[in-house]
């Protein structure tokens, strides 16, 4: 059988997923995620495929985040016309996603055509989409449940399993059959972890050939969930006696409604006190909607110990959705103590730039960090504590404290993705090819795994072709 792997996007770096595989000449597209980064490159790179549209037969997407999903409507603008595969609550999740940035990217033209018109410059960026572009690229998802085959192509068929990283998020397995023979794929997507609120944990699948493996975490450990949530306690109670603000910025995506989950549970426990939450995200409202739709998606714990008390696992008394600008800003004048949620979570773009703006200075805030910072953006120079940060084309000192609870990634780390693939059949396993990692990262994870057993494991490379035939 004539199949191969290789990467167009998050190869050695952590965003724009994008991976082909190639079975007897046809291309099958494994995530169309955009890259996330300085303005200028993540504009270039997002606007060059390195692949012809007409040669792609079909597209895969693991889960609705932006670095997976965000490309999808250029993709169907570049004349894409085939199917696009993806769980039902996957599908909910990327059409909001993408909408949200084809909005963001109107917002972005439309000031920045102001400021070359000041400056009397000629404008030339255009957005990479705009919403007749993602309406039809979401008409183009076909919603395939967990554990449900389907045929790709000749020969080629996908079967979901459950990744427990976000709502929806699916390891895809592609099952290539030819004369009585079979190589069995596994693309990890995002792998995430056992025990974490609201979703499953990882399924284990049956025992794939070779793995496209994510490598986040390659050579972190994560905080436990209950040092998490002492952490978080901790820091409420000390904001709730400052009279301060708490600012997280979160993606509006599982990391937002895990996170009310918490604090509810903190307050039906008595460790903090009731403080007022904003969730500043018009996405993050409708996304809270979706997770509402797919209980389908939920473990067992949230149904047996928390569903049949409260029914709304996402809400409590002093939880606010704010959606309109003016709601937004009013935020700024509230007297603490209270806790802003607000997107985008690496504080590239969107509302928490605004509430940084107006708090960083303010060494009542805390600037909570619970996800994972790609390198290049402000929430990597906020992490790592920064005196001075610019936002919005000025600096701002930075008098604010940070803090960071990283038991909230919804990624497995090394430790965690070892358990894991040690918990699988390994009996047929050839190889193990790490993509969606800093090298650092994987150049740890890749010790690990081998030192652990897994001796074929390789970090992918772009330009480079590798045969699973």
């Amino acid at each position: 059988m004539d199949i191969s792997f290789y990467s167009l996007g998050a190869a050695e770096e952590v965003t724009g997923s994008k991976h082909v595989i190639t079975v007897n000449g046809q291309n099958y597209l494994i995530d169309c995620g955009a890259f996330q980064g300085s303005r200028a490159e993540a504009d270039r790179k997002n606007r060059n495929f390195g692949i012809p549209i007409d040669r792609i037969q079909g597209v895969v997407v693991t889960h609705g985040h932006y670095d997976h999903c965000g490309l999808l409507p250029l993709l169907t603008k570049k004349g894409y016309r085939g199917n696009i595969y993806a769980t039902p609550a996957t599908r909910d999740i990327a059409s909001l996603i993408m909408m949200d940035s084809a909005h963001i990217q109107a917002r972005d033209a439309a000031y920045l055509r102001k400021q070359a018109h000041k400056q009397n410059k000629k404008f030339t960026w255009e957005p990479l989409y705009d919403e007749q572009d993602v309406i039809r690229a979401t008409g183009q998802i076909i919603g395939i449940s967990y554990n449900r085959p389907l045929f790709l192509g000749e020969g080629v068929e996908l079967e979901f399993y459950d990744a427990g990283h976000i709502l929806g998020s699916a390891m895809a397995m592609i099952t290539v059959k030819k004369d009585g023979a079979e190589t069995k794929i596994l693309c990890s997507g995002d792998l995430g972890r056992k025990d974490k609120p609201i979703i499953r944990d990882p399924d284990r699948v049956p025992a794939p050939d070779y793995i496209i493996l994510e490598s986040t975490y390659g050579d972190r450990r994560h905080d436990t969930s209950e040092d998490a949530m002492k952490k978080l306690a901790e820091i409420a109670r000390r904001t709730a006696r400052s009279r301060g603000k708490i600012l997280i910025p979160a993606f509006a995506i599982e990391r937002t409604q895990e996170l009310v989950y918490y604090f509810h549970l903190l307050v039906d426990e008595g460790a903090i006190p009731e403080i007022p939450i904003y969730v500043d995200s018009p996405m993050a409202a409708n996304a809270t909607t979706i997770f509402q739709v797919h209980p389908e998606c939920y473990d067992e714990e949230i149904h047996e110990a928390f569903i049949k008390h409260h029914k709304n696992p996402f809400g409590f008394n002093n939880l606010h959705f704010t959606t309109s600008v003016e709601e937004s800003k009013a935020l700024n004048n509230k007297q603490g103590p209270l806790i802003i949620i607000s997107a985008d979570g690496m504080c590239e773009a969107g509302r928490i730039q605004h509430h940084l703006i107006h708090n960083i200075g303010d060494p009542n805030t805390t600037i909570l960090t619970v996800g994972y910072m790609a390198q290049d953006t402000l929430g990597r120079r906020i992490r790592d504590k920064a005196a001075e940060v610019k936002i919005h084309d000025q600096w701002f000192k930075r008098k604010a404290q940070v803090e960071e609870i990283n038991a909230f990634s919804a990624h497995a780390d090394y430790f965690e993705a070892g358990q894991w693939l040690q918990s699988l059949d390994t009996s047929r396993l050839k190889q193990i090819l790490l993509v969606h990692g800093e090298p650092k990262a994987q150049s740890a994870f890749k010790k690990y795994l081998i030192e652990k057993g897994f001796a074929h494991t390789e970090i992918v490379q772009y330009g480079k072709t590798y045969d699973l035939g």
